[in-house]
């Protein structure tokens, strides 16, 4: 019986191949959870690595279930250097405010699609890899946002259903993420990070500086390539 309800345990992970949402779904396993894998191709510019590494990740996962969707809506919309290609991808680590590389109201998106498919599969908890204290100053990443939508998401939902957003990262420094993804065993060769390029890692946009200051604090060398 004790085993049945085990398995019965599942955690909706949205992964988008970053390292991250790949320790944060790592996380839901070793807490008991079947992982159900979700990740979205929304035409951003490093598309076809991240869907590469989340293939990989999710071998390395052993996931049974997985959901990969395509959305169109952010390239028509465009507003963010990671959809639009003729907004440029900051590489002088200076910007002031919320970055170009913002794409809006994308985790709110996310996580109300990932809703649907926790309700489909009876999952308990969706897990998503926002980090609030060593992160770009997206405004969807903060916690108070992401329990405001779990909030909504059991109010749009059935009556029985009952959903917990988990972010087991939110208050974490990069260095953290890097240590705790090693004591886990996270296959951190597999994630990618670069929002410029598929091949090898640009080192100056504003997401492989974050990714490379977290592994120069954790005293680990980053094993993915970089320009």
């Amino acid at each position: 019986m004790e085993k049945e309800k085990k398995r019965n345990k599942k955690a909706v992970c949205i992964m988008s191949g970053g390292m991250d949402s790949t320790l944060s779904a790592y996380i839901m396993q070793n807490e008991g959870y079947e992982i159900i894998a979700v990740h979205f191709n929304y035409d951003q510019r490093t598309q076809t690595k991240e869907l590469e590494c989340f293939e990989n990740i999710c071998e390395s996962l052993h996931v049974e279930q997985k959901y990969v969707l395509d959305l169109d809506f952010f390239k028509q919309l465009g507003a963010s250097a990671l959809t639009d290609k003729n907004i440029e991808v900051p590489t002088n680590g200076v910007e002031e405010g919320v970055p170009v590389t913002y794409v809006p109201f994308r985790n709110g998106i996310f996580l109300s699609m990932a809703a649907a498919i926790a309700e489909k599969e009876g999952a308990q908890v969706i897990s998503i890899g926002v980090v609030e204290e060593d992160s770009s100053g997206y405004p969807d990443c903060r916690e108070a946002y992401i329990q405001a939508m779990q909030k909504a998401i059991n109010l749009g939902t059935k009556e029985e259903t009952n959903i917990t957003i988990k972010m087991p990262l939110v208050h974490l420094k990069k260095s953290q993420i890097v240590q705790e993804a090693l004591r886990l065993h996270v296959p951190l060769e597999l994630t990618w990070s670069c929002y410029k390029n598929e091949e090898k890692a640009c080192g100056v946009c504003d997401s492989c500086r974050l990714r490379l200051n977290g592994f120069e604090k954790a005293g680990i060398p980053d094993p993915i390539l970089y320009e």
